[in-house]
């Protein structure tokens, strides 16, 4: 029998390591060649591509337009095979103005809208450069980066821009990774600037000084951003937390006391069709009882109008719900999660971000300086053999005629070097004039000149970071807040007060029990009942969640494929009956079940965790499902199942994770990345069980679980304590056979 490959071609490996190389391999190529920004230039690679493919195009900004179609095909055909719709998906977003802060793509014809409308096909629309692109590829041609192989060997791309613009905070990013994510919003480049050469001048400069020049994002879509002060400043110290935006609305006055409010501009990434259509819904449900009507008036400004159904009601009034319910609030995400150097994934605080900026910008203008130095060398020594040869003319044109050899010649009789010589050949016949020589005189003392202020700079690492500083300044000037593209478009305010009275619900505010069966049986009774036990069951089922709720609220049910349903209390079925099918009133899989039920109040964070043991944080807000279908929040490998949600106090500082081999793990709180959606990262690392359960809690107040009837609190956690990922040890005695907390 032939063998199919030669002799030593087959390795025998356990299947378990083939595969968890090759699966390290795709997640260490996602997380560096496709979802994480460079904290250096804040571009992807398909970006970086996009804007090296039009350079090479001649697309810059004083050019001609192009057809998108030849762009998405120079980028697949010469740099790198991505799909053909994700390339112009890419370079759509780019030349948004409602999408990018500063948009680095000149579009022309349909690029979309912020309804939500798709652009028109590629072969329609037309593109090129702006000045800001121009401003992040300035001197590439001039040994500022590296350049590396395209995948087929052919072409070389560049490693990272130049970037004279900071466009990782003034574009900001997103993406999604294999166990990892990053969510930076846009900021506003005059502050940047202004930051960045305050950090040149002191380089120790802390956070608390920053954010007195980045107060906070600044959003293409403008708004008003209603975040506490505090949350910022610990939001950039971090790299972690988010933002509360908001619409910005005001008040028309009209005849004999009535009155509409009008949203003149929407959050950051909300369509404003789907946010009419929500509002449109919400009233058709009869939970915006104050809302008489909602009108799109708007051309190419945002105009939403809101006309409300008595002229006596207070304007705050009519939009609090409004906030509450729909987009026109929103929190928006921070996670500065970025390549370091374009290799290792690092979440950085502002700080860091800052420096790692002005230490690239100091890298390219070393490398350029050099590279201009050692052009100015080559041609003075050009120049110096043509001003030895004009002594002389009769000479050279005799040898140039009479030799054989005319370069061997010429180098002997002159001292010439070979490149001197070579050039004195290439030389034409009418820069043998007299004027000549003075402009090449000219040009040599020009050049020596800037040769020995380079040499200056080299040597002057003060002058360097002047000259950094100065190029700050200019761009600045040019982005400054006089300018349409440079002033500040979302407004900073106070956290709106609390209501001194809350408002009137338009569902009456009773106390419910809402209880859900072990086989899926949802219902609700009429207030708090203290004993359950005297609750009906049907025929071999039993109690699973009992929640207290109201009937005005809204429960969060977070099912083992890790989608999270929100469910109104008014719509649950009530009276004596046995209830409903869940699966009646949302979408859940035949196979899956709830895995934990609580009532959304919408400013909490979430612990979540997989029985392979693998989770990470995430606000409440962001759990929240529109449709029935659920929103996918984990992210599970096949055969992995949700196992925890669970609330995370305000003062919590640890987490504490069990295993179903009564392993017990505590460890600190901020290891736990907080993200949107994902697989996230390993709580506890379990051989031969799963994880069962995990909480935060406070360390000061000691950790709690069931014991009997009462609670026992351990405060002596030092045997259980260690790092994230750590197996843990043996729990103590008198831990609930369950293991579970409660």
């Amino acid at each position: 029998m032939t063998d199919l490959a030669p002799e030593g071609g087959i390795q025998d490996v356990p299947f378990t390591e083939a595969l968890s190389q090759r699966y390290l391999s795709y997640a260490l190529s996602t997380i560096v060649s496709r979802s994480l920004p460079d904290v250096r230039d804040g571009l992807k690679p398909v970006h970086r591509r996009l804007l090296y493919a039009m350079r090479e195009l001649g697309l810059n900004p004083e050019q001609a337009f192009k057809k998108c179609a030849r762009v998405v095909g120079d980028v697949i055909g010469r740099f790198h095979p991505h799909g053909d719709v994700a390339v112009y998906d890419a370079l759509v977003r780019l030349a948004q103005e409602f999408a990018v802060r500063y948009p680095l793509v000149d579009g022309q014809g349909n690029f979309g809208n912020v309804d939500g409308d798709n652009a028109a096909a590629m072969r329609y629309t037309e593109a090129r450069l702006t000045a800001v692109a121009a401003a992040l590829l300035d001197g590439i041609d001039e040994d500022a980066v590296d350049f590396r192989p395209t995948y087929d060997g052919e072409d070389a791309e560049p490693v990272v821009l130049p970037a004279r613009f900071p466009n990782l905070l003034a574009n900001g990013a997103s993406g999604i990774a294999v166990g990892m994510a990053t969510s930076i919003p846009p900021h506003n480049i005059g502050e940047i600037c202004r930051a960045l050469r305050y950090l040149i001048k002191h380089p120790a400069a802390g956070i608390d000084k920053l954010v007195e020049f980045i107060p906070a994002p600044d959003f293409p879509t403008g708004g008003v951003l209603v975040e506490p002060p505090a949350g910022i400043l610990e939001a950039y110290r971090t790299g972690r937390g988010s933002f509360r935006l908001r619409a910005r609305w005001q008040v028309e006055r009209q005849e004999r006391g009535a009155w509409t409010a009008v949203v003149t501009e929407i959050p950051y990434q909300v369509q404003k069709s789907r946010l009419i259509e929500r509002i449109a819904e919400l009233m058709a449900a009869r939970k915006l009882p104050f809302l008489a009507d909602v009108r799109d008036e708007s051309t190419d400004v945002v105009r939403i109008v809101l006309e409300p159904r008595s002229r006596a009601l207070e304007p705050a009034a009519l939009m609090e719900p409004l906030f509450r319910l729909t987009d026109l609030e929103v929190r928006i995400s921070l996670n500065m999660n970025v390549l370091d150097g374009g290799i290792t994934p690092k979440v950085m605080g502002l700080p860091d971000v800052l420096r790692a900026f002005l230490d690239h910008r100091h890298t390219v203008l070393v490398r350029r300086t050099r590279f201009r130095l050692e052009k100015i060398r080559k041609r003075l020594e050009i120049l110096a053999g043509f001003l030895v040869v004009y002594l002389d003319l009769d000479e050279v044109i005799r040898i140039v005629r009479e030799e054989d050899e005319p370069k061997p010649a010429l180098m002997r009789r002159f001292d010439l070097t070979e490149v001197q010589a070579e050039a004195v050949l290439n030389m034409r016949l009418r820069q043998l004039r007299r004027l000549e020589e003075w402009a090449i005189r000219k040009e040599y003392d020009a050049l020596s000149s800037e040769r020995q202020e380079l040499e200056t700079l080299l040597a002057d690492d003060g002058r360097r970071w002047t000259v950094i500083g100065e190029d700050l300044a200019e761009l600045a000037k040019a982005y400054g807040p006089a300018t349409p593209l440079g002033r500040r478009r979302t407004l900073i305010d106070a956290a709106p007060p609390a209501p001194a009275e809350p408002l009137p619900s338009p569902v009456e505010q009773e106390p419910i029990t809402v209880i859900i069966s072990e086989k899926g049986w949802v219902r609700t009774v009429k207030g708090h009942p203290e004993d359950t036990a005297a609750i009906r069951y049907k025929e071999g089922d039993r109690e699973r969640f009992v929640v207290p709720a109201k009937s005005s609220d809204r429960l969060l049910l977070f099912a083992s494929h890790g989608r999270f349903y929100t469910l109104a209390c008014d719509r649950l079925p009530g009276g004596r009956g046995q209830g409903e099918p869940l699966r009646l009133m949302i979408d859940l899989p035949e196979g899956h079940e709830p895995v934990a039920v609580l009532v959304l109040q919408g400013d909490r964070r979430l612990l979540l965790a997989s029985r392979s043991g693998r989770g990470f944080l995430v606000p409440e807000a962001d759990v929240v499902a529109q449709t029935r279908s659920g929103k996918q929040v984990l992210n599970l490998a096949d055969g992995d199942t949700a196992a925890v949600c669970a609330v995370v106090p305000p003062a919590a500082d640890s987490v504490a994770s069990v295993a179903s081999n009564r392993k017990l793990l505590v460890f600190a709180l901020g290891e736990l990345p907080t993200m949107v959606r994902g697989r996230g990262v390993l709580l506890q690392r379990v051989r031969d069980g799963k994880l069962t359960d995990a909480i935060a809690f406070c360390r000061a107040d000691g950790l709690s679980w069931r014991s009997g009837a009462g609670v026992r609190t351990e405060r002596d956690l030092a045997p259980w304590t260690g790092k994230r990922a750590h197996t843990g040890s043996k729990a103590p005695r008198g831990f609930p056979p369950g293991n579970r907390f409660a």
